[in-house]
């Protein structure tokens, strides 16, 4: 071989290797501005004086999944809590004594490679994530006419999507963006975003197809995802649909709102109207939501407010560092 041959050919295996490792590189950014998860759960709902039950499900391939489950009785309604994209379920009991204070029993889960789960996140991943919890509460015979999907800010998409995979009665999308390629474009408008973005969590382009009752919470002072992409996502959405406006920023918002996003809540789950009788025939909900007190004497109606309890150190670098 002459040596121009020989200097093409290093020159080709240079080209290709260098190739490789922007791709690689691509993909690693990707995926480190994406998911910020944690391993450490620090605490779980007994801590805030909730009985619960461990979630173990297993996906289509092959990943275990952890999560916890409160009850609030069997005509209430079932929140599945897709979360943000920022530590795990053990950040996330405020939400869940809002939730459980507007009338419904709520599963929270971690995706692959959050908490105790299994696995490397993707946006396939936490869409089969969605549906192997979803498995895990019909198996035990929770009827879809009683599950809504609920998601902050990444988790907005996986709950966007577990809603046309699967029956459900309704859909809540507090923080949400419009897509990943959107927000990139806003974060990095040198980049050919359009170009390098795999994950592109398109909520915008679905939510046209959402056949269910549908809440928008979003705040004018997110710090993260723009307003105006909670407006955009209502405007595209099909009636019945319902927008809120929050308060405060993005992580802390629904807090900084005070008793009203609770009521956001249970207005919404009350106006879907429905649960899912034992024989699995839909029938009109009868009477108001379950309340804290889970019978005898009602418990003072709380709005879904929320005594604060000290964060640990832990809880706060998520809290900092979850978009």
């Amino acid at each position: 071989m002459s040596p121009a041959h020989q200097n093409i050919l290093h020159q080709a295996f240079w080209a290709a290797g260098f190739a490789v490792l922007f791709w690689l590189g691509l993909r690693w950014f990707e995926r480190a501005n994406l998911y910020h998860a944690s391993s450490s759960l620090d605490t779980d709902p007994a801590s805030v004086g909730l009985a619960f039950e461990e979630v173990l499900a297993r996906t289509e391939d092959g990943e275990s999944l952890h999560g916890w489950f409160v009850d609030n009785g069997p005509a209430s309604p079932v929140m599945v809590v897709s979360h943000g994209n920022g530590g795990n379920i053990s950040v996330r009991l405020d939400k869940l004594l809002i939730f459980r204070g507007a009338g419904a029993s709520v599963l929270l889960y971690d995706y692959r490679g959050y908490g105790l789960s299994t696995g490397r996140p993707s946006e396939e991943g936490t869409y089969r994530d969605a549906d192997a919890v979803y498995e895990w509460l019909t198996a035990r015979g929770v009827a879809p006419g009683r599950i809504v999907f609920y998601g902050e800010s990444l988790g907005g998409a996986v709950a966007l999507e577990s809603s046309l995979r699967r029956p459900c009665a309704g859909l809540v999308l507090d923080s949400a963006f419009t897509s990943t390629v959107a927000m990139g474009k806003r974060l990095f408008p040198m980049l050919p975003v359009g170009w390098i973005v795999r994950y592109r969590y398109d909520n915008l382009s679905k939510i046209p197809r959402v056949r269910v009752p549908i809440l928008v919470l979003h705040s004018p002072n997110d710090d993260i995802v723009p307003f105006d992409m909670g407006r955009t996502l209502f405007h595209a959405a099909p009636e019945p649909k319902t927008f809120f406006e929050m308060k405060g920023d993005h992580n802390d918002g629904f807090l900084e709102t005070g008793p009203a996003y609770g009521e956001a809540i249970r207005s919404f789950l009350r106006s879907l109207g429905r649960t899912t009788s034992p024989a699995g025939a839909v029938r009109p909900l009868a009477g108001p939501l379950p309340n804290v007190s889970g019978g005898g004497t009602p418990a003072p109606e709380t709005s879904g407010a929320v005594s604060r309890r000290p964060w640990s150190s832990a809880e706060r670098t998520a809290r900092k560092a979850r978009p």
